[in-house]
């Protein structure tokens, strides 16, 4: 499980919206330079994200706006996410490029079948995307409601200082 902390931000019957702010793992990573994330995540550091989580076994009304929580999504999930919006419009716009090829002979019908190919695949990752959208399995969902550190006020008398 992949754990997060954010604040609430707004609330549904069976679901949080809540905020987190984005942080660069770049200082870990071996790739370090040669990849582009970390150009990215230094032009938009601390962009704020907004997120649907799941409430799962817990109620909606034991939580109020700003209230920080702590939320949790499976590396399954995660994984299986990534291949379908990064693989899923790829092999459709090479299936929608050969197909139109096969069919017409010239370079515009292999573009026109790979760009038809391309919006048939993110209409499909659309389609799952509402499809998966209440299942557990596959959405982050709130683990715990982080506790505030209180401050107890303690009653100072001031007395004079005599000697």
């Amino acid at each position: 499980m992949i754990t997060e902390t954010g604040r609430v931000v707004g609330i549904e019957d069976k679901a949080l919206w809540v905020e987190t702010i984005r942080r660069s793992t770049c200082g870990t990573c071996a790739a370090q330079k040669g990849c582009g994330q970390g150009l990215m995540n230094k032009a938009t550091d601390g962009r704020r994200n907004q997120l649907r989580v799941l409430l799962g076994s817990q109620s909606a009304h034991n939580f109020e706006l700003n209230d920080e929580v702590e939320i949790s999504i499976p590396e399954r999930a995660l994984i299986a996410g990534a291949m379908m919006v990064y693989l899923l419009p790829l092999i459709t716009m090479i299936a929608g490029m050969a197909l139109g090829s096969q069919y017409a002979a010239g370079d515009i019908a292999a573009a026109t079948g790979a760009l038809l190919g391309f919006v048939v695949g993110m209409a499909l990752v659309r389609l799952h995307a509402t499809y998966i959208q209440n299942k557990p399995s596959f959405q982050a969902t709130v683990v715990a409601k982080c506790g505030h550190a209180l401050i107890n006020s303690v009653a100072i008398t001031a007395t004079p200082y005599s000697e």
